[in-house]
């Protein structure tokens, strides 16, 4: 309480919002002091609840490094596809293709083909994006990247890649490639994204799963012959910039 001279009484107390007085008055440091002070136990660090807010962070920082990012497109692609070759040319030339029609060029961020579009977006003057990820092999992001965000969860970069992106261009690639491919399939399929092309850049390269895809799932009855519609395939730059395009023009 408060005497006349206007001094408090240690018999109140005040810890943040709480007051505490008389026999609720606690003794001991402050809150500041054992957090500054304290070296306790670290094992907290990876329990569920504190993930939860890692995750959490993670989608304020990619979210509030995309949100301003404008219409953009993903490219995908392996890490793997080497320099000089007809796929990473196609890449370059795809990314400097998708500036020029008024979008920004999203990628992983890593080498191969996902370099070879940050390239030609950098060097056509656009916004080159690169998502990375946190992986025990994998090098950091290209030198062709002039807005990066890596993250720890695949599943909140791949929520940046299609909450950004108003289609994909997809170019010869691996597991991660297909894995993205299928994940957008699926969304819109099941209509969780709206006007959302995707284009399958090179036939040889995709034909034989273009194929088992009409031959075996629409043939057995485990896809519906609509979805065969739900992507384009193509060998040119300028048709697939197209394709990708004309349903979100800007």
């Amino acid at each position: 309480m408060a005497n006349p001279e206007g001094a408090y009484s240690p018999e109140e107390q005040r810890l943040g919002p709480v007051l505490r007085r008389h026999d609720q008055v606690q003794t001991g440091t402050t809150t500041d002091q054992r957090l500054l002070d304290s070296e306790g136990p670290s094992e907290w660090v990876h329990t569920d609840p504190w993930r939860v807010m890692r995750i959490q962070s993670e989608f304020v920082e990619g979210f509030g490094a995309l949100a301003e990012l404008g219409p953009a497109v993903s490219v995908f692609g392996s890490a793997r596809t080497p320099r000089g070759t007809a796929e990473y040319d196609a890449g370059v030339r795809i990314g400097a293709a998708l500036v020029k029609a008024g979008f920004s060029v999203i990628t992983g961020g890593g080498p191969g083909a996902m370099e070879a579009a940050n390239k030609g977006a950098f060097e056509a003057g656009g916004t080159s994006v690169g998502l990375g990820i946190e992986l025990p092999f994998e090098q950091g992001m290209n030198a062709y990247v002039n807005l990066g965000v890596d993250f720890r969860y695949f599943f909140v970069r791949k929520t940046c890649f299609v909450k950004y992106a108003r289609g994909f261009v997809v170019l010869p690639g691996g597991l991660g490639t297909l894995d993205e491919l299928f994940e957008a399939l699926t969304l819109v399929q099941t209509r969780k994204v709206t006007r959302f092309p995707i284009v399958l850049f090179g036939s040889d390269y995709w034909s034989g799963l273009v194929s088992w895809l009409r031959e075996t799932l629409v043939t057995q009855g485990k896809a519906s012959p609509h979805d065969l519609e739900l992507f384009h395939l193509s060998d040119d730059v300028d048709e697939a910039i197209a394709l990708v395009t004309k349903e979100v023009g800007i």
